[in-house]
């Protein structure tokens, strides 16, 4: 935990169709904590589009983000063209290298996963998603929030306010994030018990995966290539 005082820097790492809400739950939560200065980083400055069009605007680039105290991958369909984008990986791999927390949202994991960032580290993802963090030598855990060291990470979408409760205890205390909780009101009574796949009625759980089949194999699929990419560079010989 960081001494009051102490700058922290927590650099949340864009992308095309991100899901906004694994991006905006977490950033609502750390920037209320004290002390903290939020980046919201990409490739350039253009507006950063979600699944529906709802623009956000980068504040930075990677190329002028040298080190952070904390990343954060969000989640989202543009997953699986950012599992595949070299230069966006290694510049997470390279961040993460001075980084105090290693974190992610939803199939933001699979993100830290092709980085290389999650070999022999317990992680979580999206419900639909998690048992694909086993290619990169992730060990699945299907749970709500995962800390295992210096790595965080959180279901899907909603999770992400819990994994940045969570991210907030650990960088500024348990009074500190519970007053955050407090501010945001942020006590969930859902009108359904429906949300996971446990709890679901299984109508709902087939029509939920029905619709989804397609784009689970495209996951699987963006997964064996992203996870032959990270092979390949862990026997590419030095230069």
């Amino acid at each position: 935990m960081k001494a009051q005082g102490d700058r922290i820097d927590v650099g949340f790492l864009l992308y095309p169709r991100l899901t906004q809400l694994d991006l905006t739950g977490p950033y609502e939560v750390l920037r209320r904590l004290p002390d903290v200065r939020t980046h919201m980083i990409w490739k350039d400055m253009l507006p950063i589009p979600d699944p529906a069009g709802l623009a956000i605007l980068p504040t930075t680039t990677t190329a002028d983000v040298a080190r952070l105290d904390v990343v954060v991958v969000p989640g989202g369909p543009g997953w699986r063209d950012l599992v595949e984008d070299e230069e966006a990986l290694e510049w997470l791999a390279r961040i993460a290298g001075t980084a105090s927390w290693i974190t992610a949202v939803s199939t933001g994991s699979l993100v830290l996963g092709a980085a290389g960032l999650l070999r022999g580290y317990r992680a979580t993802s999206h419900w639909m998603s998690v048992d694909l963090l086993a290619a990169f030598g992730a060990v699945p855990t299907p749970e709500r929030v995962v800390v295992d060291r210096d790595r965080i990470t959180g279901g899907g979408v909603t999770a992400g306010i819990d994994f940045a409760l969570t991210l907030a205890r650990l960088l500024r205390g348990a009074d500190v994030a519970e007053a955050i909780q407090l501010q945001m009101e942020y006590d969930p009574a859902p009108p359904f018990v429906s949300g996971t796949p446990e709890q679901a009625r299984p109508e709902v759980l087939e029509a939920v995966l029905g619709r989804a089949s397609a784009d689970r194999d495209l996951a699987a699929a963006a997964v064996r290539r992203a996870a032959d990419a990270l092979a390949a560079r862990a026997v590419e010989p030095a230069t």
